[in-house]
């Protein structure tokens, strides 16, 4: 009975220790699909919210946990028009940024980031077409954008591997005729690459 017992309480230092010895090491890098919600509640017939959508690439730096990440997203937002009818305003973006660890539990599972970032794309309003369905004429027009966004995610660890993540971030794009702030909050699976 005593040597099962050594034998299992061995097996647990050993996989414990290895668990949280392979998480956020400098160098590893992940890749992130995320699902986003933007300025409120997408459900289809909301007339002003959108939703987002993105893909990023990150790297642990130094032993402390931070990353920096490179990604690309998509963001679709309406605008409301007349009655009933909306207008789809689109952006097409690349991000860079660096993503500081704030904290995290002793085995690893969960860790909270806060991060900056800096983006540029392209913002398109009703897909480029100037007249509407009604014969108005629409005086906003296509745009290239910049700007910058400030980020706060929290990654639960399923295993070394895979993490799910949860995120609220706050988009200020200039050079926009329609709309300069956005807020998004989703999901995402993070995909840890050795």
């Amino acid at each position: 009975m005593k040597k099962a017992i050594m034998i299992i309480a061995a097996m647990l230092t050993l996989f414990g220790g290895r668990a949280m010895a392979q998480r956020c090491l400098p160098g590893m890098s992940a890749v992130e699909v995320k699902a986003n919600m933007t300025d409120g509640f997408y459900t289809g017939k909301s007339r002003e919210c959108g939703y987002d959508l993105g893909v990023f690439y990150s790297v642990f730096t130094g032993n402390h946990g931070n990353t920096w990440s490179i990604g690309g997203e998509y963001l679709q937002t309406f605008k409301p028009y007349g009655e009933k009818g909306r207008i789809p305003v689109a952006q097409f973006t690349g991000e860079a940024g660096y993503n500081f660890h704030i904290l995290s539990d002793y085995s690893m599972t969960f860790h909270l980031y806060g991060g900056i970032s800096a983006l540029a794309g392209y913002e398109t309003v009703n897909w480029g077409k100037d007249v509407l369905s009604d014969g108005s004429t629409l005086h906003d027009s296509d745009n290239f954008i910049y700007g910058g966004a400030l980020n706060l995610q929290a990654e639960f660890y399923l295993s070394d591997k895979i993490a799910l993540t949860a995120n609220v971030k706050g988009r200020f794009t200039f050079g926009s005729d329609v709309q300069i702030y956005h807020t998004t909050y989703g999901v995402g699976v993070k995909f840890i690459i050795e």
